[in-house]
């Protein structure tokens, strides 16, 4: 009897501290960290403790989880992606999906719009202090003069060297990338009051960015993500019809498959221009698909090339386990959903693949149009750069969408629309 009554007080105990705002509190601090290890490896300066943050983190984000509900479904969802983050953990000795799903699970009942708001201010607080402190010259190179693969010339394996401007941030695809992401975050959260001229500044803001790093990538994603944004606060036919989530499943399958197939034929495709810069009386000797991979491969300053710049062929389909291995978690290149694949293997990859096909359906039952928008933008921006597919959490903000639409009552999604009619 004492013992039960021990149990029941510990268990009154647990549902009050369970009711308060101690699990929000956890939460929030364990992002704040997340978000300051983001900010502090976008500047010059090392981390020496990079590593013990994030297992703060973890022991934090997995209190929260203790301290929440869940229904028994959820519980065993959780319990066997965990096992699996478990097993990759045991086979890489690297502990960054068990974070990531823990992370994930932890952002139940923390409200998605103000979770994203919380983050797109830290993160642009902390970019600015960045770029203050560059351009005052107190701390950080405001430039980097550097090969950045432009007009590569494979006889002499480089291309030629430009002075690009980094604001800090060490190079400039990382401004970049960081740009990007704050612009992403910020209509997401803030796209029912966009009016017309906010999207007009954020285009100049986009030219700008290209005078300042020759990042012709960015400037193309960024501008699909104003264009296609500004398009869904004016059309309702696209932000409630099933077309454009379809759509949506095309672009991230498209993606995902010419990813693969890139890895699969990169050994081929190196063959291929070998030949033409060295033998070019004989041409490529490739068939018709693997010239095709050869062309993109130039306009992508040879990014599929770069899955064969070791002896194994690291990044290469052949080279893909269903675990990883802990070779591989130090690797780097930048096609992301090839990196996704090589780094954390293929099992993982699927179950993240099938992850983002379910958010994708969440999306089309609330007609979060937006959430499209900002999904179809990543998925492409991902095939080419692999900022998303990284051990810090607080790069991915799309995690804290997962976590939000994933532990919410299943049968509440559909029920809520947006009303955007007065938006522009």
């Amino acid at each position: 009897m004492g013992f039960c009554k021990k149990t029941g007080k510990i268990m009154e105990f647990y549902d009050k501290v369970r009711k308060t705002k101690i699990p929000r509190i956890l939460f929030y601090i364990g992002l704040t960290v997340e978000l300051g290890v983001v900010i502090i490896d976008k500047s010059n300066y090392i981390n020496p403790i990079e590593g013990q943050l994030f297992r703060l983190t973890f022991v934090i984000f997995a209190l929260k989880l203790l301290l929440t509900e869940y229904s028994l479904k959820e519980w065993l969802i959780i319990a066997a992606v965990e096992f699996m983050a478990l097993i990759s953990y045991r086979v890489t000795g690297k502990n960054d999906i068990i974070r990531i799903v823990t992370f994930v699970a932890a952002c139940k009942d923390i409200p998605l719009k103000q979770m994203i708001r919380y983050a797109f201010y830290v993160t642009l607080i902390g970019c600015t202090a960045i770029v203050f402190l560059s351009v005052t010259g107190i701390y950080g190179d405001m430039r980097l003069t550097a090969d950045y693969g432009r007009g590569y010339d494979m006889l002499y394996q480089k291309g030629y060297e430009e002075t690009r401007y980094t604001l800090g941030m060490g190079h400039p695809n990382a401004l970049a990338a960081m740009c990007l992401m704050l612009m992403a975050m910020g209509i997401y959260v803030y796209s029912e009051k966009m009016k017309w001229y906010v999207y007009l500044f954020l285009m100049l803001l986009n030219v700008g960015l290209y005078g300042l790093t020759g990042s012709k990538t960015t400037i193309l994603i960024i501008t699909f993500l104003l264009l296609a944004s500004f398009i869904m606060s004016l059309s309702k036919f696209c932000r409630e019809k099933k077309f454009a989530y379809i759509c949506g499943l095309l672009v991230f399958l498209v993606c995902v498959g010419f990813s693969a197939d890139a890895a699969a034929n990169a050994p081929k495709v190196r063959n291929a221009e070998y030949r033409v810069t060295f033998l070019s009386s004989l041409g490529s000797g490739a068939n018709a698909h693997v010239e095709a991979l050869m062309n993109i491969d130039y306009k992508l300053n040879g990014r599929i090339r770069s899955l064969t710049d070791t002896e194994d062929n690291y990044g290469s389909v052949e080279s893909w386990k269903l675990f990883s291995a802990p070779e591989y978690m130090d690797y780097y290149f930048d096609m992301g959903w090839v990196k996704l694949f090589f780094r954390y293997g293929i099992i993982p990859a699927l179950i993240y693949c099938a992850a983002n096909v379910l958010l994708l359906w969440d999306f089309y039952k609330k007609r979060d149009a937006f959430g499209l928008v900002v999904f179809v933008v990543l998925t492409i921006y991902t095939v080419v750069e692999a900022h998303l597919i990284s051990v810090y959490i607080g790069r991915n903000f799309m995690l804290m969408i997962m976590g939000s639409y994933f532990f919410t009552d299943r049968g509440s999604i559909g029920k809520t629309t947006l009303n955007l009619d007065k938006a522009v």
